[in-house]
Formats: C-alpha cells, structure tokens, sequence
C-alpha cells in the first residue's frame, strides 16, 4: 500500500465513494415514473475514475454492475476526455458496444472540478418498453438485434448542461410508453447530477490528487484481496457442462460448456463445447458473459472484496466469436440477461463447486423468470407495458437452507405490490405464493419457488414468459437433490388449458388466465442428514408434505400433532441407508 495512503485512509475512503454510488441509486429509485424502477428498483449506479475505471457502485443488480466497467471504457472511446464538458450525458444501450439487452440504457456523466474532468457518474436503468416486436422489447420470436428495439451508440442526450430536445424526441416516440421513458431518463440525469455534486464536494474537501490516487489505492487493495484469495485455490482446470432448453424460436437444448483454469493468482475462463449462437434471442455478448464471470468468482473466493476494477483485473475471459456466449452482430440478444447469464453464472459455479465444494452453493432456480404484458388499455387510451422478474428457490449451501422466492446470482430486484400491478394495469393477480415443496431435498434443502397467476381484464393484452428449467432441474451438491422444475400454463377464458414451453410470447384476452411457477433451487448434502426437527418445521409451514418427510427425509412423523418419532425415525433412516436400498 502507498505509504500516503493507510489501511484505515482506505476503509474511510471506500465507504465515502460507496455512499455516493448509494445516494445516487436512491435518487433514481426515488424519482424514477414506472413502477419497474420505483418499485422494483431495476437499476444501478457507480461512480469511476477519469480513465473509466470502475471506483463503487451500489448494491443492486450483479449483471448491470459487472457490465458497467466495460460500457464506460467503451463510451470513452466515442467520446475522448478532451471533447467532453462540463453537463454532458451520453446514453448508450447497443448491446454490441457493451451492454446486455435494449431495454437497458446506460448514461454517462463527467465530473469536472476547476474546470478539469476528474471523475466519471454513470447509471443505468431498464427502460420498460424501447420498441420493438412486442411490449417489454423482449419477445421470444425476434432473429435479429434490429427486431428488438431501438440502438443508443453512445449519443448525447445533453450537451454543456443543455438538453438535446430533437433527442428526447426521437427516444420518447420510439417507445410504446414514451411518457415512463421520459421519467426515467430525467431520474437518471438526476442520479447522476448527485453524483457529480458529491464528488466535486470530496475533492474540494480532499483536494484532487489526493482523491485520485485513492481511488487508484482501492482498487488495488482490491486486487490484492483477490489475488490472495486465488491462491487459496489449488492450481488446476475446473470443468461443468449446463443447458439452457431452447431459445423461443426452437427447443433443442443449447450447451454451456465451461472450464475454469486456477494458476498461480490468475484465473481463466474458457468456453471451449459452448454451442453456436442461435437464431433466437438468447445470444449473449461478451460484456454479459465477462459479467458473469466476474460476479461467481467473487462470490466464491472473497465476497466481500469492494466491488471494483482491480476486483476484476485478475479474471480473464476466452468465449469463441460467434457462440452464444460471444455472439456476433446482428444476433437477436433481448433475453440473454435474464436466462443465459443465470445458466453461464451456474456452470462457472458448478466448476468451482469441484475444488471449493464448501463455499458453493447448490443450483438456484437459473432464470430471471421474466414476464411481461403489454398493449393498448382503451380505458386509459394509453399503451402500457409491465415486467417482472420472478424470484424462484436459492440453491442450499453448506450452512444453510437455500431462500424461498428470491432474486439469485445476476439479478436483485424487487417485486412489483400486487396492489400496484391491479391499480397500473388492466391486470389481476389471482394468487402470488409460495410454490409447494418446491426446494430440493437435502441436509440443507433448497428454497422454494413462487406462484404468479395473473387474470387479464382487457383484450390483446401481449405476453411474454422467459424462464428456464422445465427439463433440466436445478442439480443438487453432495448428495443433495434436484429442485423443483418451472411450469408455465395458460388457461383461456373458456377453460381450454395449454401447458407452455418455457419461453413464449403470446395473446391474451379478457378473461385469460397465465400461470407461472418459477425452479426450486438444488438441495445440500443427504437429505437422511438433516435435522428431524427441520423436516417437522418444513411440514407444518406447508413446504413439504408429511409423505415426503417420511420417504424423502426418513422423519417420522405423529399424524396428529405432527411430532417427530425419534425411535421410528431412527430405525427408518438405518432402512433408508442400507445397501438393499441403494
């Protein structure tokens, strides 16, 4: 460390550019028009130095966070440091830039100081609807980038403090619901204005060249931390083959094939076997697929390093051009973010669950389980376009059971009130619950998955469902078992009920009912291991019914008051593991 900067000058520093990162994220949520940022706080923010170099972002979302570093140094590239000013804001969502999907814009603001730039602010938001084929910009069907919405090459939304109104304009017309566009575009300039004003504040209070060279001593304390906790790994190459089950236009399976080389204080991700890019719209870039990487080798080796470039430096990534999780331009991407970064993150987990079984998690419900629905509401005389992301089971660990209905690994949304979604929308939630021994069986058992029933109240109303795990389940560690799969049905007014493949995008009318269960995650360890008293605590909270605590868990149970039987349960579970058994 530089002998200008100590250990306790660092921590202090780390947690006043976190809070900006914090206080900018708030700002956006606070001030954001549509219900996906104000309530399910689809966003991020980060603050970097003049170079690009990620400083601190927010607690939000994994893959908007791993994907930021790699848009900013590509912004940079448009527009040199030298051409910008003081009051600029540059939007940018092409995926084949640097980005995930078109929904997601991105907006960079430069900080000056003394008429210097010394800083960079950036957020970014998913943006409800940017056009497209369908509502949400995100339909199953599209082939191609150009059928999926509308591309930002790095454009100035403001230039010197001016806004570009023939800009806003264009942006706002281009959207099916152009009013929440223009919202959330003047929420990101509001993040961002805090941004600025809080970094101008330090380094008046600091000076610059002392904020400066701390911001370069955090993130290498940071690459320090990581390159010790890569070391901690014994050197070798790590292996894990997942699929993900179609991709809208077609239902083979699609490989993910990963191979994580551990040497010395360096690691590598390859992606030799991974399939060819597809003709749907699952393709994922590079930027989405070094996100990844980023996130599950700081979740396994040292989850608490500050979150930042030097965080990265030591994570080198190797995808084929022209795979799906490298594809070339113009491949259709729009559900890439929400089903193949989940199973890209779950086979760079499953690799290291080989050499670091103890820090890994079993598999979680592997999608964002997204749905989305949108038309014209004749009541309002207004287009309207809703998503959500579905939370579904988390894998069990070592120490713990996995949790029931939440946001995993590259994802970390809200959910949107079900009072919101009835008052925004022509919309009813028949039920929102707990999927029922959803999670997988083991000493630790995975979390379960939700149920969301939604009734539709008007016609034509377009929907699009992209999960995952209909065929293949989220695998177990240790003896644990599978969790349970996703199901997507849709039952017509008349009562005809149509089981649906895991991505789909199709018409309601009145009266339609769409139905979908999100994944279980993958259970830890034996399940004849796991505490009777748990298995008693499962049962009575209605996770797990009495049948399966006697046959999956060998817990005996007294049919009446529902107290485990120690004697029986005992004798059952000596039955259960004998060799005549297996």
């Amino acid at each position: 460390m530089s002998a200008k900067v100590d250990a306790i000058t660092i921590e202090v520093m780390k947690n006043a550019f976190h809070t900006i990162a914090e206080e900018m994220g708030v700002a956006l949520i606070k001030t954001a028009l549509s219900t996906n940022i104000k309530d399910r706080m689809d966003c991020s923010t980060a603050i970097y130095t003049k170079e690009g170099k990620l400083v601190a972002q927010a607690e939000h979302i994994p893959l908007h966070l791993g994907l930021m570093p790699s848009v900013v140094e590509e912004v940079l590239k448009l527009y040199k440091p030298e051409d910008l000013q003081e009051g600029d804001a540059i939007l940018i969502n092409d995926p084949f830039i640097s980005g995930s999907h078109l929904p997601d814009i991105f907006m960079i603001s430069p900080v000056f100081y003394e008429g210097k730039l010394v800083a960079l602010a950036g957020s970014i938001a998913h943006h409800i609807d940017v056009g497209g084929m369908s509502p949400g910009s995100c339909s199953v069907n599209t082939t191609e980038i150009f059928q999926e919405g509308l591309r930002l090459p790095g454009v100035r939304i403001r230039k010197g403090g001016v806004m570009d109104e023939e800009m806003l304009r264009l942006l706002v017309t281009n959207s099916r619901t152009g009013k929440e566009m223009l919202g959330d575009l003047y929420a990101q300039l509001a993040a961002n204005k805090i941004g600025e004003t809080r970094l101008q504040e330090l380094f008046e209070r600091l000076t610059p060249e002392f904020t400066e060279m701390c911001m370069n001593e955090l993130m290498n304390y940071s690459e320090r931390r990581m390159r010790a906790a890569i070391r901690r790994v014994p050197d070798g190459t790590y292996t894990f083959e997942d699929y993900l089950e179609g991709d809208g236009i077609s239902h083979d399976l699609i490989k993910i094939a990963v191979q994580v080389k551990v040497e010395d204080d360096q690691i590598h991700v390859y992606f030799e076997g991974t399939s060819p890019q597809v003709k749907g719209p699952v393709n994922s870039t590079i930027g989405v697929t070094s996100a990844c990487a980023y996130y599950a080798v700081k979740a396994m080796l040292d989850p608490e390093v500050p979150p930042n470039d030097g965080a990265y430096r030591l994570v080198h990534v190797h995808a084929g051009k022209g795979t799906v999780v490298n594809a070339k331009f113009p491949a259709a991407v729009s559900n890439a973010n929400g089903n193949t970064s989940q199973r890209i993150t779950d086979a760079i987990l499953g690799a290291l669950a080989k050499v670091l079984p103890e820090a890994a998690p079993a598999a979680s419900s592997g999608s964002m389980n997204g749905i989305n629905f949108g038309g014209f509401n004749s009541e309002t005389n207004q287009y309207f376009s809703y998503i959500e992301t579905c939370g579904g089971g988390q894998g069990a660990t070592a120490g713990l059971d996995g949790m029931n209905g939440v946001h995993t690994n590259m994802t970390n949304t809200r959910n949107t009130p079900t009072e919101v979604i009835e008052q925004s929308y022509p919309l009813l939630v028949k039920q929102y619950s707990f999927v029922n021994n959803g999670g997988g069986y083991g000493k630790n058992r995975g979390g379960t998955g939700i149920v969301r029933e939604v009734v539709a109240e008007a016609d034509e109303i377009v929907v699009t469902i992209t999960s995952e795990r209909q065929r293949i389940r989220p695998w177990g560690l240790l003896g644990g078992k599978e969790g349970a799969a996703s199901v997507c049905t849709h039952i017509h007014a008349s009562g005809e009920e149509i089981a649906l493949p895991p991505k789909v995008t199709l018409t309601m009318n009145r009266g339609d009912t769409v139905i979908l269960k999100t994944p279980g995650g993958g259970g830890y360890g034996d399940p004849l291991e796991r505490d009777p008293e748990l298995v008693r605590q499962d049962v009575s909270d209605g996770f797990l019914p009495v049948e399966e605590a006697r046959s999956a868990y060998g817990v005996v149970l007294q049919p009446d008051t529902l107290a485990v039987m120690p004697e029986e349960t005992h004798a059952l579970r000596q039955q259960l593991r004998s060799p005549m058994r297996q």
